[in-house]
């Protein structure tokens, strides 16, 4: 399969819902971003409420920008596992940290152990070390190497 062809798999969602929890109501982030749903930032005000159907309607539309933006990014074949740590790295930390990425570059040059081990680096909130942060990079690093 080509990355063309590559969406985010059930583990990619499972990550990106367990570790963005599920707010029916908007809330600040611990980055202080207007949030709601699973992690969905864009147009969200103060006070917003929706549905369930919503939230899923949000989530789905903001993978298929993120799984657009990884196939337009990696220049290199990449495995299910990979594609799904990069979605939900991605959809955390937005397309343009991933493009800046010392991750993307070395995985571009083909070095994906080296690639791996950036996950590691990407676990503060405003220059605080976050728990939730350190281990949700744990869990998209292992999904990356999986083979």
């Amino acid at each position: 399969m080509t990355n063309q062809e590559l969406k985010a798999s059930p583990n990619a969602y499972a990550i990106i819902k367990d570790c963005e929890g599920l707010f029916l109501a908007s809330y600040r982030c611990p980055a202080g971003i207007l949030t709601i749903g699973w992690g969905h930032t864009k147009g969200v005000t103060d006070g917003m409420r929706i549905s369930l159907d919503q939230a899923s309607e949000f989530l789905r539309d903001d993978v298929a920008v993120v799984e657009k933006g990884i196939r337009a990014l990696v220049k290199v074949p990449l495995r299910q596992g990979q594609f799904d740590a990069l979605c939900s790295f991605a959809f955390n930390l937005g397309l343009g940290s991933l493009k800046r990425s010392t991750l993307l570059d070395k995985l571009n040059d083909g070095d994906a152990a080296g690639a791996a081990k950036e996950f590691d680096v990407w676990v503060r909130a405003k220059g605080v070390v976050l728990p939730g942060l350190v281990s949700r990079r744990a869990r998209e690093r292992a999904l990356f190497e999986q083979v």
